[in-house]
């Protein structure tokens, strides 16, 4: 589980953002009413200086008609490796009936055991396989 980097992560997925507002001819204005977040709050998640939600995300993904899981990896909610993690993420990301805060818990607990439980990395003072045997 990624976590936020407030100058670097933040700023790419408000560039992004903005690119698919304007490739989707949307003003600001308009974005808002179709999510239903504040121009306001909007206009500071495009800036970098608010990181959005999940659900505001999601809303955004769904305006937008992009992917919310690319939204995900830019906000730094999700790694963007390929371990076949992603699905557990997403279907807790996307769960209504629980707040931001369980959310983050169960993904940092989620973490937690996949780091616990990965192959330890080989190092180069590890005898040969066939010298174990």
């Amino acid at each position: 589980m990624a976590k936020l980097d407030v100058g670097g992560t933040v700023g790419s997925v408000g560039d992004y953002l903005l690119e698919q507002r304007r490739q989707a001819k949307l003003s600001l204005r308009q974005l808002a009413d179709l999510t239903g977040v504040s121009n306001p709050y909007l206009s500071q998640v495009e800036r970098g200086l608010r990181r959005p939600s999940a659900e505001v995300l999601q809303q955004l993904a769904k305006a937008l008609r992009v992917s919310a899981e690319t939204l995900y990896v830019r906000a730094g909610i999700l790694d963007p490796d390929e371990d076949g993690s992603r699905s557990v993420e997403l279907a807790v990301l996307a769960d209504p009936s629980l707040s931001e805060r369980h959310k983050q818990a169960l993904l940092d607990i989620y973490a937690s055991f996949r780091r616990e439980d990965a192959p330890e990395p080989k190092t180069s003072t590890d005898p040969p396989e066939e010298e174990l045997a």
